[in-house]
């Protein structure tokens, strides 16, 4: 049987309209009052701001949607490392993941010891940890997620937010990595101010307290390829999109945004800070606008103007050649475009 013959005979066919409407569902018109309701929804979602301005969150979403419709991507069908035919199902999957794995971006309030500051502490040491190991950057993300999800839920003493990081490491590696460190060197790590019991201990509580929801969480560097995408994959802004993102890490006022928002940042201010625009292609791959992304941007460049911040471990590592010296040259522009920032 041929399709021309089931076009002239619909009865042919073996699922008929009916049938296909009630399997995905006949979609009704959407109103004006539901679209303006879907873009507040939309605009709010990131969690930047306390208060989105209904004209200007209706104005965001048209104007994406506009581009996204409009817009001609190029699909890679012959890189099957690509698979196009199956992006847009798996980054709406992953969309889908991020609100189970955000973490309270107030969890500080309810905690007796710990501040913030420990907190930043904490990750520049977890930084460390993780480049001594030379494990995947998703596993840094993972494992950072786990610490500020696990804090949402427990009352942490000072002297055991060492023994959370190392935990979450510890798990976090089991996830991504191919050969993951054993406990006995996260003892090592440690210089034994961890038992191996306590360590071990110490999973099974932080596995239980999250649901063992540890896989779900996506990082920022998913979406920053498909957002590199916009420019050919352009190397020095890749590189300072990654240093960007890391410094996200350290400042607690991002844990109220997506992994999406925050690779939109990362590659929002990589092109500013070398010159480069916001266009539609950008606008297309990452669904953010330049406005939405500008509030972020400024709170990079704020925390690169920080006191002694060059002296944080991921200043030092992408101060390396291997990275394009990414941090000076973020950090002095910084100094340079501060007021235009």
């Amino acid at each position: 049987m041929d399709v021309e013959d089931i076009e002239e005979n619909p009865e042919l066919s073996i699922i008929n309209e009916k049938e296909v409407d009630e399997m995905v569902g006949v979609q009704e018109q959407v109103t004006p009052e539901q679209e303006e309701k879907s873009a507040i929804a939309v605009a709010k979602s990131p969690r930047v701001w306390p208060d989105v301005d209904t004209e200007r969150a209706v104005k965001h979403y048209r104007e994406i949607a506009e581009i996204q419709e409009t817009f001609e991507d190029e699909i890679d069908y012959l890189d099957t490392t690509m698979v196009s035919e199956y992006s847009e199902e798996i980054f709406k999957y992953m969309n889908d993941l991020e609100d189970d794995v955000m973490p309270n971006p107030d969890y500080m309030d309810g905690q007796n010891e710990i501040t913030w500051a420990m907190r930043q502490t904490l990750v520049d040491w977890l930084l460390q940890v993780h480049l001594r190991w030379h494990m995947l950057p998703e596993t840094l993300w993972i494992a950072i997620n786990i610490v500020d999800r696990f804090l949402t839920r427990r009352v942490v003493s000072l002297v055991k937010l060492q023994l959370v990081g190392v935990t979450a490491m510890f798990i976090a590696a089991k996830y991504e990595e191919i050969l993951a460190p054993s406990v006995d060197e996260f003892v090592f790590i440690t210089e034994n101010g961890y038992t191996k019991e306590e360590i071990l201990k110490g999973e099974r509580i932080v596995l239980q307290t999250l649901d063992f929801k540890v896989s779900q969480y996506c990082s920022p560097y998913s979406w920053m390829r498909r957002i590199s995408k916009a420019d050919n994959y352009d190397i020095q802004t890749r590189t300072l999109g990654k240093f960007l993102t890391e410094v996200t890490l350290l400042d607690h006022r991002f844990l109220r945004c997506k992994p999406s928002l925050i690779a939109a940042v990362g590659m929002y201010s990589a092109r500013r800070m070398l010159g480069g625009d916001w266009n539609e292609s950008f606008v297309f791959h990452s669904s953010f606008v330049a406005e939405h992304l500008e509030p972020g941007h400024q709170w990079i460049c704020e925390k690169l103007l920080e006191d002694n911040f060059a002296s944080q471990y991921v200043c030092q590592k992408y101060a390396n050649k291997k990275f394009l010296k990414a941090s000076l040259f973020a950090i002095e522009w910084a100094k340079s475009n501060v007021d235009e920032a």
